[in-house]
């Protein structure tokens, strides 16, 4: 049973003392890939350089996060904006991007304005998304759908609302919904609500890691080998298998990052 963790920030200092310790349960756990989001233009630097570290293995995006959106955002999406070039890149996706008011709304018109013009970027070089939305779906719902014959595809990152808020994001018809621990939680809703609504092959499996490890592992440090966990919760839910499950949400990811496909 082989699976792809498709969001983890293995470039983060929390795996800085024991990172060959993490890939390597990570490969004893069957995870055959990991996708590394950035959040700005330093870790989407230290993304690509974990990507060439391990080739093959670890997949770099490169993005400004909503929460790191400042007044500055035009030079910061300047800068970043290198890492798109055809002879610099390689990079499988453009994230960790989107919008995020949960906190504050102090920056909320340069997070709008910025997060439309990395969809400017996918749309321009075709590759796909990784979103981040928190307590903002209509207005990024109202953002993508002015380019939604164009957009090449993408993630909605973290997903954890009801069954409303699924169809209408899966009426994005080229994007997926990225589970994870969450799914394990004891009061999650999840469980219930994605097969109610969301076909197995609209799914990819994500730690988010080092957050949100799941049960029985909450409250640790999160990392790719604990996916098994969530691949076993999701299996119930749907009652399918685990083999089943890791194998249609690995083809899925595939469909979505082809440069992760491609280069293996």
């Amino acid at each position: 049973m082989k699976y792809i963790d498709t969001h983890c920030h293995l470039d983060g200092e929390e795996f800085a003392t024991d990172l060959e310790a993490v890939i390597q349960r990570a490969r004893e756990a069957c995870c055959e890939k990991i996708f590394v989001p950035a959040i700005d233009l330093k870790s989407s630097a230290t993304a690509i350089g974990l990507a060439r570290l391990y080739p093959g293995y670890c997949y770099a995006m490169a993005g400004l996060h909503p929460e790191e959106v400042r007044a500055d955002w035009r030079e910061q999406l300047s800068l970043l904006s290198s890492h798109l070039s055809p002879l610099s890149s390689s990079i499988i996706a453009i994230g960790e991007v989107g919008l995020d008011f949960y906190w504050s709304r102090e920056f909320e018109q340069e997070q709008l304005a910025a997060f439309e013009e990395q969809v400017r970027w996918s749309v321009e070089t075709r590759l796909p998304l990784m979103i981040h939305c928190r307590k903002a779906q209509n207005e990024l719902v109202a953002i993508l759908k002015k380019y939604v014959k164009n957009l090449p595809g993408g993630v909605f990152h973290c997903f954890t609302g009801n069954e409303q808020e699924a169809r209408q994001l899966l009426e994005f018809e080229n994007f997926v919904l990225g589970i994870g621990g969450v799914l394990t939680f004891k009061k999650s809703h999840l469980p219930e609500v994605l097969p109610a609504v969301v076909p197995l092959d609209r799914i990819v499996l994500e730690t988010d890691a080092p957050y949100m490890a799941p049960v029985p592992l909450r409250g640790q440090r999160n990392e790719p080998a604990y996916v098994r966990h969530v691949i076993t919760r999701m299996a119930e839910a749907y009652g399918v298998s685990e083999d089943e499950t890791a194998a249609q949400t690995t083809a899925n990811a595939l469909r979505i990052f082809p440069l992760a496909n491609q280069e293996s």
